[in-house]
């Protein structure tokens, strides 16, 4: 192609990238060109490389490659490289965890949060001493998922260096700058006119209709148009000689790569097969694997033909175009490849992941041996988090498997991680047959039932047999000695789930009994809190709950998805959920970055309970919405009514009868016949909370009453922590006080008080309800002053409305006031409206002059409560970020909430919210 500084028809791309750069002196900037292959990004890359260079940044230069997208941390290695001489100077920690990344620690790579931490300190220390940085990634789309995330990371925190991010991927390809927001161009064909340039500048002899009729069929590809005349003679290029009928541009294309290398010398040819099984472009690597010998001497041939070149700012092979790579491929036969991937495999440790992939690769046909260490090597890679690999790895070690039993092994395994974590749920059913195939005797497999039951559940919602299957398998294989820990481990969590769903306490007994067993040849604090926190929270041991807050506090370095959900999970009915937040929000990330979609879907609604208990009702249909999207397309039935039960609740809550009752009938209608007592469970809180907003407590009482036994905790049963105070409140509404002390009394002597503060808080409220003759004042007023009252405002403003109305009846009528004005205020801030109209009617009662809600909202802005806080404290100039942090939110909601502002407001930019708001306030 022209030299850097003759890109023909780029003028406005190269301004793009100068103006990027010039932003860059003072702040973080990113651009992303994408284009269809040949377009001319990696050209534009090139010379943006340069340019920087020239304008004195730091240049790095990171490219993506199909082979070492397997490796981890591949990519990441190329960044850290050429700022090696940077780590030491950085604190101890993050010096050790790029090191561990980089391969010259013996620790294991820290979790990937951490690790993008350390690499935004890196680029920011070395901005500061060195000047701005320019990071330049091509082919974006083939790095490595974990080096994907942790540049994804730093993509999304650009404004803390100066720091330029050019990336280059193709249209259409999914990659971790997808969900950056990071902007874009795509950069276009050539037009005629610069086509045309393109070809005479290369080709000057060749005629003009020859050059016409390429420049028609290259449809202003330029690596097309540099290509096409390749193959043609100086007589068909001078037009003494007729062209070809047709040129396909792909398929020649390729043709003409191969031609190119085919031409290239054996020994050169050699080495560039070495490099692109290698795929890191390191010269070391490189001249060891071939014994010795002058690599960059030996590549000379094909630096010549333009087919590769040593970048000089990372001293790195780079391939010119990635069909260059597949016509070094197709010219190679299975015996070379094999060869050089051993010869690669020998410079690599014993028992390293790079030697075993190279092994793997190698062998011609199966071989027990790499497949063993090619299973070790799956879940090394799923505790990284990259679930998907995983599963990659353990289809290629079913592949070298000899053995049908192992094959058969393999193939389930991969069937059920792909059914509980990354979202494989539709073929699941096509792998146990493969594994069924191959190993019919192992065709109820503890791994083949854990996937099957995993199937049958979540597509299905066919608890009863999953159970069945699943506690026979286990009886069968789970003894100590006969089954894989991470198997076992992976068939105990769905009949966790399994016993959940069906709400029955008698299929308990099965899981109890198992885990007992693995529990006493095994520790797991993991099983352990999920069988006591999340099975039977009213009657665990209280040490399950240290171990608990144990787990949770390891979260920040936890890698596995798997770990992050099952511990959240643990702490959803206990109300740890907060502290979870953060680990979450990285396992959804990791789901739209094509990673655990299984884990992310529950993460999704984990956020989203969270967010109705915290009051952060707003983001709840946000965080509902993409988790119910992921749920139709990947066939997760069962786990997308754990959504729906929270939108029934929010609609409740709000007062949308109607949404909320078809809701609750449809949980009915899909669970009853299935047995999932669960749904049912849901369906009764939801139109119990819409029966108490709208005083209709005889409902209420009727549906609670019919669930179970007052006074009688039935174990097994987590959600009844959910509902004890609207029982409470339905009982003594209607005159059952003494169903309402007896319930009460059991809760205190389960200990439910001392699970967390918000269910300490609840069981004092309760309790002050449920006293028949007399107004407690220290329990109400306990509750209501309880430590972190605030984090759930939805309950205490219950408190402060049951407080407030027997002060009322009391006739204390000026305190009764100020307890049903706090009650009003947060239920409106909410939009709780039906508990509004209650709060209000009361505080008339009280000789109280309050408007009506809807009377109170004429005239005001169109926001909802949270938009119009987010539109406050935009318009004082914070970021996303700061706002999300300050309200609990992620950037993207805040971003979310605010696209929708700007257009209510009549505005296009946060320029224009602070007299918007103004004018709002001045309007009301």
């Amino acid at each position: 192609m022209p030299s850097a500084g003759r890109l023909v028809g780029r003028s406005a791309e190269l301004a793009l990238i100068d103006a990027l750069f010039d932003s860059a002196a003072t702040r973080g900037v990113a651009l992303v060109l994408t284009g269809e292959a040949g377009v001319g990004k990696t050209a534009l890359l090139d010379t943006a490389a340069e340019r920087a260079s020239e304008a004195g940044f730091t240049v790095v230069r990171i490219v993506g490659s199909q082979f070492e997208q397997s490796v981890s941390f591949s990519g990441l290695t190329q960044l850290l490289q050429p700022l090696a001489e940077e780590i030491p100077a950085l604190p101890p920690r993050q010096a050790q965890t790029l090191q561990a990344v980089r391969g010259l620690s013996e620790e294991q790579p820290a979790e990937l949060l951490a690790i993008a931490n350390a690499v935004q300190v890196l680029l920011s220390r070395t901005a500061a001493r060195r000047g701005p940085i320019a990071l330049v990634i091509d082919d974006v789309a083939w790095l490595d998922r974990p080096s994907a995330v942790v540049l994804g990371t730093v993509a999304r925190n650009l404004r803390t260096a100066s720091l330029a991010l050019l990336a280059a991927s193709r249209t259409g390809d999914e990659s971790f700058l997808s969900s950056t927001g990071i902007p874009s161009h795509e950069v276009q064909a050539l037009d005629e006119e610069s086509a045309n340039a393109l070809v005479a500048d290369r080709f000057p002899a060749m005629a003009a209709r020859v050059r016409q009729r390429l420049v028609a069929e290259a449809a202003g590809n330029p690596l097309a148009l540099l290509e096409l005349p390749v193959p043609l003679n100086q007589a068909q290029q001078t037009q003494r000689g007729p062209l070809p009928a047709v040129l396909p541009l792909s398929e020649r294309l390729k043709k003409i790569f191969s031609v190119r290398v085919s031409a290239l010398p054996r020994a050169t040819r050699e080495l560039l097969l070495l490099a692109v099984l290698d795929g890191s472009g390191d010269p070391h690597v490189l001249e060891r694997a071939a014994h010795g010998s002058d690599a960059l001497t030996g590549l000379a041939p094909a630096e010549r033909a333009g087919l590769v070149r040593v970048d000089s700012l990372t001293g790195r092979l780079v391939f010119r175009h990635p069909l260059t790579r597949s016509a070094v491929m197709e010219l190679s036969t299975s015996a070379e490849r094999r060869r050089v991937h051993l010869d690669l495999a020998e410079e690599f440790p014993e028992g390293s992941e790079r030697r075993v992939r190279h092994l793997a690769a190698a062998a011609a046909g199966p071989d027990d041996q790499v497949a063993a260490l090619l299973h070790d090597v799956a879940y090394g890679t799923l505790r990284r988090g990259d679930a998907v690999g995983a599963i990659t790895t353990l289809l290629r070690a079913s592949e070298l498997s000899s053995a049908g039993t192992a094959k058969g092994r393999m193939l389930a395994e991969a069937a059920c991680l792909g059914a509980n974590i990354t979202g494989d749920l539709r073929n699941v059913r096509a792998l146990l047959d493969d594994a069924a195939l191959a190993d019919p005797v192992g065709a109820d497999s503890l791994a083949a039932a854990a996937a099957a039951a995993s199937q049958l559940l979540n597509g299905e919602g066919d608890a009863d047999t999953a159970h069945r299957l699943l506690v026979g398998a286990i009886r069968s294989h789970a003894r100590p000695g006969h089954t894989d820990d991470n198997i076992l481990r992976e068939a105990l969590h769905t009949l966790l789930m399994v016993c959940f769903f069906s709400g029955r306490p008698d299929q308990w007994q099965a899981f109890d009994s198992a885990v007992t067993d693995v529990l006493r040849h095994s520790p797991d604090p993991l099983l352990h809190v999920l069988r006591g926190a999340f099975g039977d929270p009213a009657h665990a041991p209280a040490a399950v709950l240290d171990v608990l807050d144990g787990l949770i506090l390891g979260l920040t370095r936890e890698t596995d998805p798997r770990r992050i959900v099952r511990t959240a999970l643990a702490g959803a009915y206990v109300d740890r959920l907060p502290s979870c937040r953060s680990a979450l929000r990285r396992v959804v990330d990791d789901g739209r970055n094509g990673g655990a979609i299984a884990t992310a879907i529950e993460a999704h609604f984990l956020l989203a309970n969270d967010a109705y208990a915290g009051g952060q009702w707003d983001e709840l249909p946000h965080l509902t919405d993409e988790g119910l999207r992921w749920c139709a397309t990947h066939n997760y039935l069962l786990l997308g009514w754990s959504g729906q039960f929270l939108r029934g609740l929010l609609a409740a809550a709000r007062g949308d009868d109607r949404s909320a009752r078809e809701i609750a009938d449809r949980l009915v209608c899909w669970g009853n016949p299935r047995g999932l007592g669960t749904l049912h469970l849901y369906a009764s809180h939801i139109r119990a909370l819409s029966a108490l907003g709208s005083a209709d407590f005889d409902s209420a009482y009727r549906g609670l009453r019919s669930l179970g036994t007052p006074g009688r905790l039935p174990s097994h049963m987590p959600h009844s922590l959910w509902l004890f105070w609207d029982f409470t409140e339905a009982a003594v509404r209607t005159g059952h006080h003494a169903e309402a002390v007896a319930h009460i009394a059991a809760i205190r002597a389960s200990g439910i008080p001392s699970l967390s503060p918000r269910l300490a808080m609840m069981t004092d409220a309760a309790e002050a309800m449920a006293t028949p003759d007399a107004i407690d004042h220290d329990l109400f007023e306990r509750a209501i002053a309880a430590p972190g009252a605030e984090r759930w405002p939805f309950d205490w403003a219950r408190i402060c409305l049951a407080y407030g109305e027997r002060l009322r009846r009391a006739r204390a009528g000026a305190a009764a006031a100020v307890h049903l004005d706090a009650a009003l205020s947060t239920f409106r801030r909410l939009g709780a409206g039906p508990w509004c109209a209650r709060a209000a009617n009361e505080l008339r009662a009280c000789g109280v002059h309050v408007t009506t809600v809807a009377s109170s909202e004429k005239g005001r802005t169109p926001l909802t409560p949270q938009e119009q806080q987010i539109a406050q404290l935009a318009a004082t100039g914070l970021t996303n970020k700061q706002i999300a942090a300050r309200l609990f939110l992620s950037p993207r909601t805040v971003a979310a909430h605010l696209r929708s502002v700007f257009p209510k407001l009549n505005i296009t930019s946060r320029a224009g919210l602070r007299d918007a708001l103004t004018r709002s306030m001045t309007a009301s």
